[in-house]
């Protein structure tokens, strides 16, 4: 599994930015310099692609596309990093799926982390994932494609990742680069399109057996929890975040107007946001 890693690398405080299901690690680039930038103390910012994404190995197994294998992965990384420079202060960023894998990791007791998570951040995710928002993923996830240059491909991005909300054509492409990998003549996305058949398995039943592993995992996390939500996401519901205010950790919540899912942690809103939490005492 390869990660990109920003700042200090012997900085005792550490921040891991998980990206979203089928996003990579350098969606969070931005974010990383700007805290950086406004961080009091040294720091190092580590950004995973998780396996099947990015410049990471694809596995054998698809079924193993799923949240026990990320963590897992993600307990490795973190004793490594731990081993290469004594871990002080561990804090998570987790977008859509990467906010799940933080909730595996912060919400099962015993697990051998180097230090517990202090404060972590769940961007537009919760326990209950809406079914219309896995429908909706359906109908792109895994389709890998082919795209002359890498403009055409960040177009055609754009055209499934609206919810996103307001970027500007520049910021656009920046996100999109890092999302594409050449091919012999053309661009094609970076993951393994194998990634959706866990996906494209999920029946309801199986959802709502997951939602009750999911809030059991929520209501044992001890972190303080920053919820981040687009107001009009179709992932994250108005009263599964009204009831993450009210169990487990009492998430504090941040709303932003006129996006979807997910916030992309670009605009000045949304990075000062989780700046303000992870450096407020």
């Amino acid at each position: 599994m390869a990660y990109w890693q920003w700042g200090d690398s012997s900085a005792t405080q550490v921040v891991v930015c998980v990206h979203g299901l089928s996003r990579q690690g350098r969606d969070f680039d931005v974010l990383a310099q700007a805290l950086l930038a406004r961080s009091p103390v040294p720091l190092r910012v580590v950004c995973p692609d998780v396996v099947g994404r990015g410049k990471s190995d694809w596995l054998q197994d698809p079924m193993g596309y799923q949240i026990p294998t990320y963590a897992a992965d993600l307990l490795v990384m973190l004793a490594q990093l731990h081993a290469q420079s004594p871990l002080g202060v561990l804090d998570w960023v987790g977008t859509s799926m990467g906010g799940l894998i933080g909730m595996a990791v912060c919400g099962t007791p015993g697990l051998p982390l180097p230090v517990p998570v202090r404060k972590l951040v769940l961007n537009d995710v919760g326990p209950v994932v809406q079914w219309k928002f896995i429908e909706r993923l359906r109908t792109y996830l895994g389709k890998a494609g082919y795209f002359a240059t890498v403009q055409e491909a960040a177009d055609a991005m754009w055209a499934i990742s609206s919810s996103f909300g307001p970027h500007t054509p520049a910021q656009w492409l920046a996100l999109s680069t890092p999302m594409v990998k050449p091919l012999d003549s053309g661009w094609t996305l970076h993951y393994d399109p194998a990634i959706a058949e866990p996906v494209r398995v999920t029946t309801p039943e199986a959802a709502a057996q997951g939602e009750a592993l999911l809030w059991q995992l929520y209501d044992q996390i001890t972190a303080q929890t920053l919820l981040l939500r687009g107001k009009d996401s179709d992932l994250l519901a108005p009263d599964t975040a009204q009831a993450m205010q009210l169990r487990g950790p009492k998430a504090h919540l941040v709303e932003f107007a006129g996006i979807g899912h997910a916030p992309t942690l670009i605009a000045e809103d949304q990075v000062s946001a989780v700046a303000s939490f992870l450096f407020s005492s």
